[in-house]
């Protein structure tokens, strides 16, 4: 499949955010702006960002589906809840305007995606995104954004919580839990120590060849041109052996497999997908998407080997 240069031009907002937030990354680290030590992270929940987005354009909507593997058919009056980056990733950057972390580093740790009905197609979208918790324990700082999407009589038709994590090196504090002592749900996320493995007992749904250049086709499709996912050279500079998917392109394609071989092609059985990027898919990549009986999903090599995504997801009664 050729590459989806022409919809870039559809990625201008996003593209704009990303060059802020890079120009504000490099300003940060070249001021040393680090939280002190000891010091309390800042106050959450943040403010709310709003913005009403204009009705993406259908080509968009149909090549992005197809590149995640899915049928377009199934689109023809709504949008793919899990394209919501492409509106989102701007209100969420400004969610983290001025924290004292250098974003510079921000891993993706996973994301929960709850779809309460369709987002319709041919219509403007009301977004809104905050910045709801900060789990700093002093070696990394987990940060917990929901970005809400609807219309102005439907707000709340699609909510997307992210987790991005940000290390901050070898802090003293080894204490990762609440409050209470007690991990939560959203703490232990990111904070998955053993490695990440599919389970023996799953059952293989789909196997995927993913191609070097499916970063460079996402970040047209979406807007998300951070370039650890489309050049070689600044993937090694991280440390990976070449570019890395998307974890955002990992989880739709993991939608769409299982809206085409679990739900029998419909699009509307998943109300719930809860995810975490677990290892970083480097590309190209030959790999599987995996189901147990209790409605858990893995995309990795093969049952009882290395997993690049774990979750769990729930349908629609």
């Amino acid at each position: 499949m050729a590459l989806p240069t022409k919809h870039i031009i559809h990625q201008r907002r996003v593209l704009a955010t990303l060059g802020k937030t890079a120009l504000g990354a490099v300003r940060q680290q070249l001021s040393s702006k680090r939280p002190l030590k000891g010091a309390a992270p800042p106050a959450s929940p943040g403010p709310e960002k709003t913005a009403t987005i204009p009705a993406l354009p259908a080509d968009l909507i149909r090549d992005y589906v197809r590149h995640c593997g899915g049928d377009p058919s199934g689109y023809r009056k709504t949008v793919p809840a899990h394209l919501f980056p492409q509106w989102g990733f701007p209100l969420a950057a400004q969610t983290l305007v001025g924290l004292p972390y250098p974003l510079f580093k921000v891993l993706n740790g996973g994301c929960r995606l709850e779809i309460n009905g369709p987002l319709p197609q041919g219509e403007p979208l009301q977004a809104s995104a905050r910045l709801e918790n900060i789990d700093d324990n002093g070696r990394r700082a987990v940060l917990h954004q929901r970005v809400v999407t609807g219309t102005a009589a439907q707000p709340d038709l699609v909510v997307g919580h992210l987790y991005a994590i940000v290390p901050l090196g070898s802090g003293k504090d080894k204490k990762a839990n609440g409050s209470n002592g007690k991990p939560s749900a959203k703490q232990a996320k990111p904070e998955n120590k053993e490695k990440a493995r599919v389970p023996t007992n799953a059952r293989e749904l789909a196997y995927w060849r993913i191609g070097d250049d499916a970063g460079l086709a996402f970040a047209m499709l979406t807007g998300d041109f951070n370039p650890v996912h489309w050049v070689k050279p600044y993937a090694r500079a991280f440390g990976f052996r070449s570019t890395i998917l998307h974890g955002f392109a990992t989880m739709a394609r993991t939608v769409e497999g299982l809206n085409r071989h679990l739900f029998a092609g419909s699009t509307t059985q998943i109300k719930m997908i809860d995810v975490q990027f677990t290892r970083p898919l480097t590309l190209p990549a030959t790999v599987g998407l995996y189901v147990t009986e209790d409605d858990q999903v893995f995309v990795g090599d093969a049952p009882g080997g290395p997993a690049y995504l774990v979750g769990t997801f729930e349908r629609s009664a």
